[in-house]
């Protein structure tokens, strides 16, 4: 067989390994997903799954991995600091709601991770990079609005990063039960644009002086 065409056929068999990795981990978490379930998905060798793959937490790291680069290599391509600093920051809570909204499963990779309280984080140096290169981006867009007077000084670019994720994760988390709670679905068109009119509100009142 050609070179490249084992290279293409490799690419492709590990491609679609991580693709059913993802939705496996997503609907079981690491401790429920099974390998066989996995391979089955993919289409694929459970050999060539422990070959590309090393183990089942090694293939969840990856995945989980692939997760958090592929959500800051998006934010990246909003070009926030192309942007006045109010627009950058209601921009950055529009698109962390809607990517939650359209990527459900990294929700819930997400709190997998955090019942193994981020053991598979804390090997990811790539992660490292990304991240701090997200809140270098936040404290660019801060620092921005301070000299146009518009910003408060001293907020927190991690803290400001933790409320954005928070005020859409806890609602779409709490999704079901809100919904009972409250007696109103939270899912509804309708109250999905309120909640983010809420959440952008929100984050401007704490980081905007008074009047701005």
């Amino acid at each position: 067989m050609d070179k490249k065409l084992k290279v293409r056929d490799a690419e492709e068999t590990r491609r679609r390994l991580l693709q059913a990795a993802k939705a496996e981990f997503a609907k079981n978490g690491l401790g429920g997903a099974r390998v066989d379930e996995i391979s089955d998905r993919a289409q694929a060798n459970k050999r060539m799954l422990y070959h590309y793959f090393g183990s089942k937490d090694d293939l969840f790291q990856t995945v989980l991995e692939q997760a958090y680069l592929d959500i800051r290599n998006a934010e990246q391509k909003l070009q926030l600091d192309s942007l006045a600093p109010k627009q950058a920051l209601e921009t950055l809570v529009r698109f962390t709601w809607n990517y939650y909204i359209k990527n459900p499963e990294f929700i819930t990779l997400v709190n997998s991770e955090n019942l193994h309280r981020a053991r598979h984080l804390k090997k990811s140096e790539a992660i490292k990079v990304v991240s701090r290169r997200f809140v270098s981006m936040v404290s660019n867009i801060l620092d921005r609005g301070v000299a146009a007077g518009i910003f408060r000084r001293g907020v927190d670019p991690v803290q400001l990063n933790i409320t954005i994720a928070a005020i859409g994760y806890y609602y779409l988390t709490n999704r079901f039960t809100g919904s009972i709670v409250f007696e109103r679905d939270l899912m509804d068109p309708v109250a999905l644009e309120e909640r983010l009119k809420f959440n952008i509100e929100t984050i401007m009142r704490l980081v905007c002086l008074p009047e701005q």
